[in-house]
């Protein structure tokens, strides 16, 4: 049986779907398929769902049935092979839940970022000590010393994905209530807000603002991350986090509906030049 990954990478969805339209595509059920390898139909749905690696010996049996000519068999094998190198992330195993380890796969590979943050700076733009503050108070699942330590270098790393060569846009926009909830010392928000700051002098962030005078907006019910990829193979998808786990979303009517909320959230926030504004004076006010 395929070993389980905490996540799959993007190249296993891409190669998992793959796998599944071949086989649709030769007019074989996946029970068919299960017989020709001597499983459960239950494996191969997991091997076209990336709930598993993709088991190279079982790749090699399944695309020769499904009609692939023996040079796309090797090239789709090479694929595959490197599809499997688990993620940088997956060095976080021992503190990474299952439901948010997908949450830094998608995040890794997209190509466009668009979050919605209610009560908190995005964990992206995050000082170490404003995270720290956070992971210590919030709940993390353990709050020992060297547990929130982890918590902490995991989020400063997944951080320098902004600063890569081909960095994502990440177009957020936050509550005015996350610049009024005071998270630690004067000088720790002093500190974060120069961070963001600095953030909106970046040419892949747009930062925006939602003042609370302007009043409630589409998304006032909770946070939310909608991930855009390069990859036509891959479906635009919305991360919805809630205390204990997180829902992924990739029905494209769910995913519109969200898009559309963020799309008015956006003409709903202060423009994003108005929103450094607004981060000067509360920096000049603390």
């Amino acid at each position: 049986m395929s070993e389980p990954r905490s996540a799959p990478t993007i190249g296993q969805l891409v190669l998992s779907r793959q796998l599944r339209e071949l086989r649709e595509k030769a007019g074989m059920s996946r029970e068919h398929a299960a017989d020709l390898l001597h499983v459960a139909p239950a494996t191969v749905r997991r091997l076209e769902t990336a709930e598993v690696a993709l088991k190279i010996p079982y790749v090699r049996m399944l695309l020769p049935a499904y009609g692939v000519p023996e040079a796309d068999v090797e090239a789709f094998l090479r694929l595959a092979d490197e599809a499997n190198k688990p993620g940088w992330w997956q060095r976080y195993h021992d503190i990474l839940p299952d439901w948010f380890s997908g949450y830094v796969s998608l995040e890794e590979s997209a190509k466009t970022i668009r979050s919605y943050e209610p009560h908190f700076v995005p964990g992206l733009l995050q000082t170490e000590d404003y995270a720290r503050e956070v992971l210590t108070t919030g709940s993390v699942g353990c709050h020992e010393p060297a547990h929130v330590e982890r918590h902490v270098a995991l989020r400063l790393e997944r951080q320098t994905l902004l600063q890569r060569p081909g960095a994502p846009t990440f177009w957020v926009v936050m509550d005015e209530t996350a610049l009024l909830r005071p998270v630690g010392p004067p000088q720790l928000m002093r500190a974060q807000l120069d961070r963001l700051l600095e953030a909106t002098e970046q040419p892949n962030v747009t930062l925006q603002v939602a003042e609370l005078a302007a009043g409630h907006h589409p998304g006032t019910y909770s946070p939310f991350v909608l991930f855009r990829f390069a990859l036509p193979e891959v479906p635009d998808m919305v991360y919805v986090e809630y205390l204990t786990g997180a829902l992924y979303l990739d029905r494209p009517d769910e995913v519109t509906e969200h898009k559309e909320a963020l799309d008015r959230m956006v003409v709903h926030a202060e423009s994003a030049r108005r929103s450094r504004d607004i981060l000067r004076r509360y920096r000049q006010e603390l």
